[in-house]
């Protein structure tokens, strides 16, 4: 009987310090703990500026079950990895980052729990050593996309895990330019097992998250799975409208009964139009956000334009169709 074969899928952007030390340890997880499967490990490296392609490239020299992918700019944090999860045609997949805070211990975990019949594996932090107000912020976040969005989003879910064939064909067949894995794992994944674990700092390097890249995650997040914010400004203009009316008529009314002394200020007037301005502000903003990722969509631009690939000699072909007629191979999406 042949063996199993497992892809690990592992982004890839500045980590010279990491991705030698990596392949190292899933090659020694697979030797030792996992002989009875074949595996395959595919690199999708985003344009990196410092040593990392060269030293991919020495890996996949060394070693042909290493793969890479290089792409001709940096595509963003979120369509690189999905690219590169779709260049997967193992009997699974595992998702994982470079930088170890996804600990590739549990791999034979997650095997395990997928050999019992569980097609997605997915590890959810229990507890983290970042700061306390990055995991204030991420927890309130999780909380709020879960009761605004119809689909019940997993809190503390990175994206690290593993996934059956059945669910990357799904993803490969979604031909979405903005891609929020964690919303698909949500709303197109089978049932899935949970593995909790704590999640350490960095081995090496800088991470490359910074206030615009997270609130850039999270506007996606909101923007492809909620149609609550939209409809909060009419909710609010029809309040707000209502409650104008009210405050005018109780002026109106002090004015005709005292009309000699009550004086409404000018206080009132401008602290009204300070308070309406924000508001709209805001939902102009939000707005924005909507046609910004409707016009994503649009314009339908491949996830990555790749510069170069390592290893892959022979690519898997899907399954044909019962018709007999073979499925277009994605060309950079």
């Amino acid at each position: 009987m042949d063996k199993k074969l497992i892809s690990v899928v592992v982004p890839t952007y500045n980590e010279q310090e990491n991705v030698v030390p990596l392949t190292d340890t899933l090659v020694k997880i697979f030797s030792e703990e996992l002989p009875e499967y074949n595996y395959e490990i595919i690199f999708i490296d985003n344009h990196s500026k410092d040593n990392t392609k060269a030293l991919i490239r020495q890996i996949c020299s060394e070693n042909p079950n290493v793969k890479a992918i290089f792409n001709a700019r940096n595509f963003g944090q979120m369509r690189s990895p999905v690219y590169g999860f779709k260049q997967a045609y193992g009997d699974c997949v595992v998702r994982l980052n470079a930088d170890f805070q996804d600990p590739p211990s549990l791999i034979p975990t997650f095997v395990r729990e997928w050999e019992k019949g569980h097609k997605i594996v997915i590890g959810i932090k229990e507890k983290t050593e970042e700061g306390f107000f990055m995991a204030f912020v991420r927890r309130q976040y999780y909380k709020f996309l879960r009761k605004i969005t119809d689909i019940g989003h997993i809190e503390n879910f990175t994206g690290f895990g593993l996934f059956d064939k059945a669910f990357v064909d799904v993803v490969r067949n979604i031909h979405d330019p903005m891609p929020y894995f964690r919303g698909m794992v949500a709303e197109f994944g089978f049932e899935y097992k949970t593995i909790l674990y704590q999640r350490p700092n960095r081995r090496a390097g800088k991470s490359k998250n910074h206030f615009y890249t997270l609130y850039d995650v999270a506007m996606i997040g909101i923007t492809s799975y909620s149609k609550v914010m939209l409809r909060l400004a009419s909710f609010l203009g029809f309040a707000i409208g209502g409650l104008s009316f009210l405050v005018a008529l109780v002026y109106f009314i002090l004015k005709l009964v005292h009309w000699d002394w009550f004086r409404s200020g000018i206080a009132p007037l401008v602290i009204g139009v300070f308070f309406l301005g924000g508001v709209q502000l805001f939902f102009i903003g939000l707005l924005g956000e909507y046609v910004l990722a409707i016009n994503s969509r649009v314009l339908d631009r491949p996830l990555v334009v790749e510069e170069e690939r390592l290893n892959f000699n022979v690519r898997p072909d899907p399954e044909p169709d019962p018709a007999g007629s073979e499925p277009p191979v994605e060309q950079g999406a």
